[in-house]
């Protein structure tokens, strides 16, 4: 197992390459676990010679890890945005729901601590952009609030 730490725009992502079996890896961001198919393998480090020389190291070429996001389903001033990037563990609204400036509206994980996210006005849930387990970068919208 290789353990990485990426900034990607300020946001620090914990990867962790696990087992590879054929073309597919296991591969773990953030602390949530994906299947990931690799196209072309990584190149084996030839063993280095008995000989006194220089060692040469090969390094497999890596691509940067893009950031999990929902996309942007509403484009709106409305829209209740992330406070910081983590995982959306609970959704306590649906859609229609009439929320007061304050209330419980989703459960966000970041850093190891359930962070509350609140309704920041009073209004009805006209969208909700994403969804229980999906990784949010800060600053992404999570619902709509009309």
């Amino acid at each position: 197992m290789k353990s990485f730490k990426y900034t990607i725009n300020g946001n620090v992502y914990r990867v962790v390459i696990g087992n590879t079996e054929g073309d597919i890896t296991e591969v773990e961001v953030n602390g949530k676990s994906y299947q990931v198919q690799i196209d072309t393998p990584a190149p084996v480090a030839a063993p280095a010679p008995e000989k006194k020389a220089a060692p040469v190291v090969q390094r497999p070429a890596q691509e940067p890890v893009k950031p999990i996001t929902k996309p942007v389903v509403v484009a709106s001033a409305a829209a209740l945005k992330s406070p910081l990037p983590g995982i959306i563990l609970d959704i306590n609204v649906k859609v229609g729901d009439a929320v007061k400036k304050g209330q419980k509206v989703l459960t966000l994980e970041a850093m190891k601590m359930e962070n509350a996210i609140n309704a920041d006005r009073d209004g009805e849930i006209q969208a909700i952009i994403v969804n229980k387990g999906d990784s949010v970068l800060e600053g992404a919208d999570l619902v709509v609030i009309g």
